[in-house]
């Protein structure tokens, strides 16, 4: 008879652990298990772990050093050469003079300057164009090259794995790759777990970028002994 690997997992449980679970369905045995061998090896699951359903790429906003061009289409003559945002978080506009940018999406800062411009345009269009923006991303774990990694674009997770060097394919576990995430506006982390064997078996096309101080973390394939 084949032994589960739940099973496996009790054996270093003691005795009247084992008298308690006699009998006890498969699916709870295998919880046991798990939170035995948490117990035993001393890991601890993250607070809080998005599925790869509930996944959603992150919106780029406007940072320190960024640099941006806002154009008019309706009227060339107010477009405005490429700047970079202040330390104090401003650029500045002909007519509008300055504005405070930093934490804005590029869509949103095109939405306020239509608004505030709404009676000198003719035509209510405005296009705020990134033409340059560093930050920092941090890739750990099971890759060959771990550590940070600056970049001028917006990058996709699998690019940063790339970029470290890729996976150590012999102990890297691709299917549960974490990216680890400041929670917007408050003080935490949000936890977003990604299947990127799927993007490699051709199953997942879609791409999910990777915001500003995101650290991804590849785990290493558990190994039932």
């Amino acid at each position: 008879m084949k032994t589960s690997p739940a099973s496996k997992a009790l054996k270093s449980v003691p005795l009247i652990v084992h008298r308690f679970v006699f009998g006890m369905p498969r699916a709870a045995l295998g919880a046991l298990a798990f939170a035995a061998m948490a117990a035993v090896t001393g890991c601890e699951a993250p607070t809080a772990v998005q599925s790869g359903s509930d996944e959603q790429h992150a919106e780029l906003t406007l940072r320190e050093g960024d640099v941006v061009k806002v154009s008019f289409p309706g009227a060339p003559n107010l477009d405005v050469a490429p700047q970079p945002i202040r330390r104090d978080g401003k650029i500045t506009l002909p007519i509008v003079g300055e504005i405070a940018v930093v934490g804005l999406t590029p869509i949103a800062l095109q939405d306020q300057l239509v608004k505030r411009l709404a009676d000198q345009l003719q035509s209510k269009e405005v296009v705020v164009t990134v033409v340059s923006s560093s930050f920092f991303v941090f890739v750990d774990g099971m890759v060959l090259r771990p550590g940070k990694i600056v970049t001028d674009h917006p990058i996709t997770i699998l690019e940063a794995v790339m970029e470290a060097g890729g996976f150590d394919y012999s102990r890297a576990d691709s299917e549960k790759v974490m990216v680890i995430r400041h929670k917007t506006g408050s003080i935490g982390y949000d936890y977003i777990t990604i299947n990127l064997k799927q993007v490699f078996d051709g199953r997942r096309t879609d791409l999910f970028y990777l915001a500003p101080d995101d650290v991804v973390h590849v785990p290493q394939k558990f190994s039932w002994y």
